[in-house]
């Protein structure tokens, strides 16, 4: 079994395919799951944790993510793993609330397991997100919409920042 869990919760399909890019990127040492049909029971023996979502509406967590979040954050048992998040959005559209779904998320989970991946919020447009703390991306951020164009180099980037990690 692979110690990297992806667990992702896609509308559209482009979360469920960055999530697929990811799990490439680990080079066969991650599992990716869609949250809509995974047990909490499946990724309990996985050490390292990759969430990842779309943000809907106005800074609104991915539906699936909705209704397994609540569950999945008291029932797992968050002892001895990392957890790294990243998040689509519209940073067009919904400038004031792009990617927001990551803090959501964060938020949900900061007192309870280690949270690792954060980059700088540089070369982003947008003009306000609560997923930016002390300019910096709470997770990596992406816009497949606008900035489809930056999204190799950025998830290039965060994943060789997680390999180090997640050793």
């Amino acid at each position: 079994m692979n110690k990297i869990a992806i667990l992702y919760g896609s509308s559209s399909g482009n979360t469920e395919t960055v999530a697929n890019r990811i799990k490439d990127m680990f080079n066969g040492k991650a599992d990716a799951f869609d949250v809509a049909s995974v047990s909490i029971d499946k990724v309990k023996p996985y050490k390292y944790l990759i969430l990842g979502t779309s943000t809907t509406g106005i800074g609104d967590l991915q539906d699936d993510w909705d209704s397994f979040l609540p569950t999945f954050s008291s029932k797992m048992d968050f002892t001895d793993k990392t957890v790294a998040i990243f998040g689509l959005g519209d940073s067009a559209s919904f400038s004031d609330s792009f990617a927001e779904s990551i803090f959501i998320l964060h938020d949900e989970l900061k007192d309870k397991v280690k949270i690792v991946g954060e980059i700088a919020d540089e070369g982003y447009t947008y003009d306000d997100s609560l997923a930016v703390e002390d300019e910096k991306w709470l997770g990596l951020a992406l816009d497949e919409d606008n900035e489809y164009d930056e999204t190799e180099e950025r998830l290039t980037k965060w994943i060789e920042q997680l390999k180090e990690i997640f050793v």
